[in-house]
């Protein structure tokens, strides 16, 4: 392991001394489909969503940031900053008087528009799939000349999620499981960033490609895919529902809640994705980290 990790380092070390400066004026086409020209190096930036606030200080950008959303809250620098509201309820007025010449957004709320006709560069930046994670870090990265640290980032993001594959990938029995992110109920898709962490961490998950990345589920459905394991809930609230003391879960007792924190963390596609594969690994196989 010492030998891979030397190779990724010096890998990561080359790739940071290649990579030049960003050019600009730089256009970028972003996940609203807009054309979006920065036309210089941007020096204050808001940004809106938490998993944005936590690439751009991962990647030494965090003293650009002037604002952010109200669930912002790591690291500690950019939990400090003022707040600006959330995708559904910004605060146009301080986002205003904070003078960003960069808004990072989310392609979903309403803020492009509103921002846009009082002279501010907006960006959509959001990451929704495994590998978008990845890509929209070094977009990131590009937009505020930090390239080359962007780049380090996701080499070491890679490196540290490799090393707990090393221990999930070959276990013999992967558990069936349900993960539920709300009592609706919603779950994840196997092709989501979140279906992609479950599955690296040894389980099977029951919710189909079809039906969706995040999707509102039929609790029938559950009950009758009858998962060995079921994450994101608690016993006490899975035992109120109907037919779910059936399940293969309830009954040898792997209705497991999220750790304090640790749901937070894993539904954030940003820099802190081998630390929630990690969390969840150990919740799915327990034994493997004794």
């Amino acid at each position: 392991m010492k030998i891979v990790s030397a190779f990724v380092l010096t890998s990561a070390l080359a790739l940071s001394a290649s990579a030049s400066a960003t050019v600009y004026p730089l256009t970028i086409t972003d996940d609203l489909g807009r054309k979006v020209t920065l036309k210089a190096e941007p020096k204050r930036i808001i940004s809106v969503l938490p998993s944005s606030s936590e690439t751009l200080c991962a990647i030494g950008a965090c003293d650009k940031l002037v604002g952010v959303d109200d669930y912002t809250d790591y690291p500690q620098q950019a939990a400090k900053l003022p707040k600006v509201g959330g995708l559904y309820n910004p605060n146009i007025e301080a986002i205003v008087a904070l003078k960003p010449d960069l808004v990072v957004i989310s392609q979903y709320g309403k803020l492009a528009e509103p921002l846009a006709q009082a002279g501010i560069t907006v960006m959509a930046v959001n990451p929704e799939t495994y590998d978008e994670v990845f890509s929209k870090t070094l977009l990131l990265g590009r937009l505020v000349n930090r390239e080359a640290q962007a780049k380090a980032l996701v080499l070491k993001m890679r490196q540290d999620i490799a090393r707990i594959e090393i221990l999930t990938k070959n276990v013999v029995k992967k558990p069936t499981a349900y993960y539920e992110i709300d009592p609706t109920p919603y779950s994840i898709g196997p092709n989501s960033f979140m279906g992609v962490l479950l599955a690296k961490a040894g389980a099977r998950n029951i919710i189909p490609a079809s039906m969706g990345d995040f999707p509102k589920v039929d609790p029938e459905f559950i009950v009758k895919a009858n998962p060995q394991l079921i994450l994101g809930v608690d016993a006490k609230t899975v035992a109120t529902r109907s037919g779910w003391n059936t399940l293969v879960a309830v009954k040898t007792g792997r209705v497991l809640d999220l750790p304090a924190g640790l749901g937070t963390i894993l539904s954030r596609p940003g820099p802190r994705l081998p630390e929630a594969l990690r969390g969840l690994a150990k919740l799915v196989h327990p034994e493997l980290f004794r």
